[in-house]
């Protein structure tokens, strides 16, 4: 990459992409318990299901730097474990395994068999594993076929053969599937079409006659080749083949899915045929036929089932009756194929049977779904159809069948597992008035689609919430003694005294506690074996087991101001400055050390560590001053109370918590010392166990209140709760041992506290005003909380009202009948009894109607209704396309919703009969719009902008300038300045940005004198644009549809002199160059992220935070471009980037610059997916690169963890 560029961006994912284009099922960890492996994009994740909770977790995900295309999950005979392969667009084959020790995934395997990149004839398209593990084919599609034998050698070690070819010129792959044959030679049964005659056919004759056969491929173990065993023409729809079980469990073949039918076939067994049912009611058409979009054949002792999904989202349970000898045993041969309808559930891309009962649905669209089995389906009153009815013939004709769709009976949904996809569009914006902006985002299709709110921060589970006499400064759980597994008291301090509360059954007041009520308390501590401890401003009370109370009391005219404990130590500060220590002696007696050591200033804090294993006290005491430092003092009984090292801060230091936590760097634990400040920035720096040297500091700013550290325990790990104006928890990753601060999605709180008892064994106990609350946090995986509001269609765009917090969404969905033509058809008198129940949209979809539209315009409040407050339906099959806010100076400012749409749209080829353009006034503060007028066009708009108190349209591939009149929009100006398609408008001052949809960007300027639209430069490439934002007056960053992200600039001077206050004349005059305006853009940063960008915008994540881009990908992504200030840390990420694409090589086999300059080189651009793998990589290969690097483990990973942090999450 050419250092020459003069801007480089960082780009981050914060949300990986949701939708799961493959979904694979095995005992990938080698124990009895199945994990599903899914793949969404680039990302490989394994998830396991728990049955007993009904809850999938997410154990792994990695992101492969490349697209995988197809997975497969085999097993060798014998083996009780199950391997991945996958078929990616490397030109290679993978073998991976999951290790459950390490929780990562370990590459085996690695054959390339041609070029890279997604080709016709290059295998990776499809796969098939033969079921008992012996062989896998993967294929291209068309053309080429290989089959590689899987064995394993004397090591008991995975082998994997040379390719085996079943090539064959001109021939089209539909589909394959491996057959269940025994232990026979692997066949592998493929859908195939021949084009050769097609090919020299010019009348087209015989592309009308061509026929799609179902072919067998045989691998021959002994002769170690390939052979077309059998082929025979079956249904021209066919799509789709399923295995049916051999061996001895059933008759071995295959179903074939066509349009309307399935059909089992086998080439020694003749065929059986039965349709597929349709539905039967009012609203739908009685002639559309269904194809099959997903299925999966399940298992059981003795006998096996399938479940085949319709695209409508209707599953039907095909089983297959054998003939019987006379004991009464299956013979083998089929009888018949019996078809009923089961239960619907959201069309899937794929279906999982668990043997703990459950079904895993990977929705096509919106959330995944989880679902537990209640019962099979035999015994309710659908009818079934079997194969003796109908023709096994694909050319004869039969009667259609139909059912009526129900309520699920069968499955129970017991999780749904969030997902943006397709996410559509995006905006950032601080509603709430929150220290941080939200993510307000419109995603998913149909009844399904949902306006989603994301926010940072983990999920909070709240137990109890109770009101106190009076506002309690502080508050301490303890147990009794040191053997206890849960805490005895909750201590509450109040200013003018101290209230110990019972754990038990309930909560109550005791007062025989031993504990000083009448003095308000500065600590509280389990000591020794049986012992407790409570310090206070007067004194140290030290309360025995047998109720005996010893008493240190404060030398006079002085107080305590600052007290630490730890089960064996306790150190306190004077009021005059003065530190006294006390180590507990052998008697279970404190012991006060002799000297007082003499701070410079007023002590405001103090730590002790715990007590580590097999140690008898902690080797250190912190100490924060009021001096702005935080000094480290040894407890050594040769050096005690001396100093071993200094901090200085930049305010006094509010609380200071020495903790033992996992450390990604060392990949065990080590002690770091976490500390608050008076101005609400947290640090955390590393504690040498040895000398006491403070190094590695981290910050980060918590909120504008002096932050409070306590420390915690979450899933049986060490984690600090950090206080300020939010709650703030700091734990390590799950997956990545990385240190992470997330805020709670909670009040904030005054103080915590650890939290253990019966009911919850892992809580934490907190101060909020006047209320005592307990909660728990359950879930650290996901640090993005999402909340949810129905939509009623496919969301297109949405926009902000610009003063209140409400959102105006445009809805439209393509073939389905609108609420009036549905109310129409349910209500003729020719509806018969069953027919006219109308079924739950977001279960059952809509009902289809070709040529159709519905669309509506919806009023969101996200923030105090959290609702849709008014839908406005289209009728006249209108589709809205596009909306925008506008305030027309004509009319003093008045700011009126503008919403485009389309009359008997068709979408390609693009057609429509007629397009208007609606105007709608903001009523009780833009809670209810009214309708004003419309104006008719000629095409649908397909862009709106607010454009110098006037408004701006993008109309087929003219741009013109409308303002409000009377009865309809008045045309002010207009001009053609792209070749195609207006779909995109940025402005600043009197310069538009256009985008084309397949033409890249045109820059136009407005001549107000003149009203003239001139455009003066557009761009050198043909950018499929979705997307565009401006980063500033020259510069427009923007996605386009193969998935690339790029920024365009444009030249200096150029600039300037269409911005000259002149006429524009000599814009007008200046000679065209190609055909298009007289500049060229230059393309500054160019990325290939492997999601099409919907949105991008310049906007902060964080409080205090950089400017960033944030872009937003159909497939559910969320990431972020951040620009890099200083030339040395491009340098060193660049370095950084060059030695991990060497060390971690993506486990796919993709070279990652090849793939991430997918379509043009990546100009730029540092890839922190990649950087942020260093903190995975084994220790050898850390200290290598670091070694390259001339830097320390630590400060790398410190770097790479600060370019998150201080601009996202």
């Amino acid at each position: 990459m050419a250092t020459t560029s003069s801007m480089f961006m960082y780009s981050l994912t914060i949300q990986p992409p949701t939708s799961v284009t493959q979904a694979i099922l095995g005992q990938f960890a080698g124990t009895k318990e199945q994990q599903i492996v899914t793949a969404s994009g680039s990302r490989l994740t394994i998830h396991k299901p728990d049955p007993t909770q009904g809850k999938i977790t997410t154990i792994l995900s990695q992101d492969v730097f490349g697209i995988i295309r197809t997975l497969a999950a085999f097993r060798l005979a014998g083996s009780n474990k199950d391997y991945i392969i996958i078929g990616s667009d490397s030109g290679r084959i993978t073998i991976i395994e999951y290790v459950p020790a390490q929780n990562q995934f370990n590459r085996l395997h690695l054959e390339t068999f041609g070029k890279s990149g997604i080709r016709r004839v290059i295998p990776g398209q499809y796969l098939a594993v033969d079921p008992k593990g012996r062989a896998c084919l993967i294929a291209s599609a068309e053309k080429n076929k290989l089959v590689y034998v899987l064995n394993r050698n004397a090591q008991a070690e995975l082998t994997i053969s040379s390719p085996l070819e079943a090539h064959k010129p001109q021939t089209l792959v539909f589909a394959l599937v491996g057959l269940d044959v025994g232990y026979e030679n692997p066949v592998f049964a493929v859908l195939e079409v021949d084009y050769t005659e097609c090919d020299q056919d010019p009348t087209g004759q015989a592309f009308q006659e061509v026929e799609k056969s179902l072919v067998y491929y045989e691998l021959d173990l002994g002769l170690n080749h390939v052979v077309r065993k059998w082929s025979d023409p079956v249904d021209r729809t066919a799509n789709m083949l399923l295995q049916v079980p051999g061996g001895g469990d059933g008759p071995s073949g295959v179903l074939v899915c066509g349009l309307d039918n399935i059909t089992y076939r086998h080439s020694n067994q003749d065929a059986f045929r039965v349709p597929i049912p349709r539905r039967r009611g009012a609203t739908e058409n009685p002639e559309r036929k269904r194809c099959i979009t997903a299925g999966v054949m399940h298992k059981m002792r003795g006998a096996f089932f399938f479940l085949l999904q319709s695209e409508d989202g209707d599953l039907f349970k095909v089983t297959i009756d054998m003939i019987e000898d006379d004991n009464g045993q299956p013979t083998g041969e089929v009888k018949k194929l019996k078809i009923k309808y089961f239960d619907t559930v959201p069309v899937a891309s794929n279906l999982c049977i668990l043997k703990s009962g459950f079904l895993f649905v990977a929705s096509e669209t919106g959330n995944h779904h989880f679902y537990q089995f209640e019962k099979l389906g035999d015994d309710d009153i659908e009818t079934e159809y079997d194969s003796d009815s109908f023709p096994a013939d694909p050319t004869e004709a039969y009667t259609a069948v139909y059912f009526h769709p129900r309520p699920s009976e069968n499955v129970n949904l017991v999780e749904s597992i969030d997902s943006m996809n397709p996410q559509l569009d995006c905006k950032v914006a601080n509603l709430t008035d929150e220290d941080a902006p939200q993510i307000y985002s419109i995603c998913g299709s149909g009844a399904r689609s949902s306006f989603r709110m994301l926010k940072h921060g983990l999920e909070v589970n709240d137990i109890v919430d109770s009101e106190l006499p009076s506002v309690p400064a502080a508050v301490w759980t303890t147990k009794i003694t040191r053997n206890d597994e849960f805490d005895a008291y909750i201590v509450l301090s109040f200013d003018n005294g101290t209230l110990v509360l019972s754990i038990g059954e309930t909560v109550e007041e005791v007062t025989d506690t031993g504990f000083l009520s009448s003095a308000s308390t500065l600590a509280v501590q389990q000591l020794g074996e049986d012992a407790l401890i409570q310090v206070h401003p007067k004194g140290i009370r030290h309360i025995r087991a047998d109720r005996r109370v010893n008493e240190w009391p404060v030398p006079q005219h002085r107080s305590i101001v600052a007290a630490t404990t730890n089960e064996r130590q306790v150190a306190v500060a004077l009021s005059s400055g003065e530190i006294v220590y006390f180590e507990m002696d052998t008697d279970g007696s404190l012991a006060e050390y002799d000297e007082k050591r003499e701070m410079s200033g007023t002590v405001t804090c103090l730590s002790l560590g715990e007590v580590p294993e097999g140690r008898v006290r902690s080797q250190f005491l912190a100490v924060g001053c009021d001096d702005s430092t935080v000094r480290i003092l040894s407890l050594d009984p040769e050096s005690t109370l001396e100093n071993k090292s200094v901090q200085a801060l930049t305010s006094a230091p509010s609380a200071l918590s020495i903790m033992a936590m996992p450390d990604s760097t060392s990949g065990g634990s080590t002690l770091y010392l976490h500390i608050g400040l008076y101005s609400g920035v947290y640090l955390r720096t590393v504690l040498d166990e040895i000398t006491g040297e403070l190094s590695d500091t981290r910050t980060r700013f918590l909120g504008p209140k002096p932050a409070k550290l306590f420390k915690v325990s979450v899933k049986g790990e060490p984690a600090v709760l950090a206080l300020s104006s939010r709650s703030w928890l700091g734990y390590s990753d799950p997956q990545t041992k990385n240190f992470m601060l997330t805020p709670l999605s909670y009040v904030p709180l005054e103080w915590g506290s650890n939290f253990s008892s019966e009911q919850c064994t892992e809580g934490m106990v907190g101060i909020q005003g006047q209320n005592l609350r307990i909660f728990s946090i359950e879930k650290l995986g996901s640090n993005l909380l999402q909340q949810s509001i129905p939509l009623t269609y496919t969301p297109r765009r949405f926009v902000r009202h610009p003063e209140y917090p409400l959102f105006y969404t445009i809805e439209s969905d393509n073939n389905t009948l609108s609420i009036e033509t549905k109310q129409r058809l349910l209500n003729s008198e020719t509806v018969v009894n069953g027919d006219g129940v109308e079924l739950s949209p977001e279960e059952f979809g809509y009902p289809r109607a070709q040529g159709h539209w519905a669309s509506c315009i919806h009023v969101v409040d996200p923030i105090n209704a959290k609702a849709t407050l008014q839908q406005i339906d289209l009728t006249d099959n209108e589709a809205a396309t596009t909306i925008v806010a506008v305030s027309f100076s004509s009319q003093s400012d008045e700011t009126f919703l503008v919403v485009g749409t389309g009359k008997d749209v068709t979408v390609s080829p693009r057609t429509s009969s007629a397009g208007f353009i609606y105007i709608y006034r903001f009523l009780e503060d833009g809670k209810e719009l009214e309708f004003i007028h419309k104006t008719k066009t000629e095409q649908p708009p397909s862009a709106l902008l607010a454009f110098q108190g006037r408004l701006l349209a993008g109309i087929g591939n003219e741009l013109r300038i409308y303002d409000l009149g009377l009865k309809q929009l008045l045309r002010k100006c207009q001009a053609q300045v792209v070749p195609n398609l207006v779909v995109g408008l940025q402005t600043q001052g009197s310069r538009i940005i256009v985008s084309d949809v397949q033409e890249s960007i045109v820059y136009v300027v407005y001549k107000y004198q003149d009203n003239r639209l001139i455009p003066f430069v557009d761009d050198v490439i043909a950018r499929w644009t979705t997307c565009t934002t401006m980063v500033d007056y020259e510069t427009v960053a923007g996605g386009d549809k193969f998935g690339n992200l790029w920024l365009l600039r444009c030249p200096q001077k150029v600039s300037e002199e269409s911005d000259e206050d002149s006429s524009g004349g000599h814009l007008v005059h200046e000679r065209q160059y190609l055909q298009g305006a007289p500049n060229r853009l230059a393309l500054m940063c160019h990325f290939y992220p492997q999601d099409i960008p919907t949105s991008i915008q310049k906007t902060q994540l964080v409080a205090g935070g950089r400017d960033i881009l944030v872009w937003t990908g159909l497939q559910g992504t969320l990431g972020i471009l951040v620009p890099f200030v200083s030339r040395e840390d491009v340098d060193f990420f660049q370095t950084l980037e060059q030695h991990l694409r060497g060390e971690e090589a993506p486990l796919a086999g993709r070279d990652h610059l090849i793939y991430r300059s997918y379509y043009v080189p990546v100009k730029g651009m540092i890839d922190g997916d990649l950087c942020e793998r260093y903190p995975l990589l084994s220790n050898d290969k850390k200290q290598m690169i670091a070694g390259e690097l001339d830097r320390s483990v630590r400060e790398i990973e410190r770097k790479i963890s600060d370019m998150r942090t201080r601009v996202a999450y």
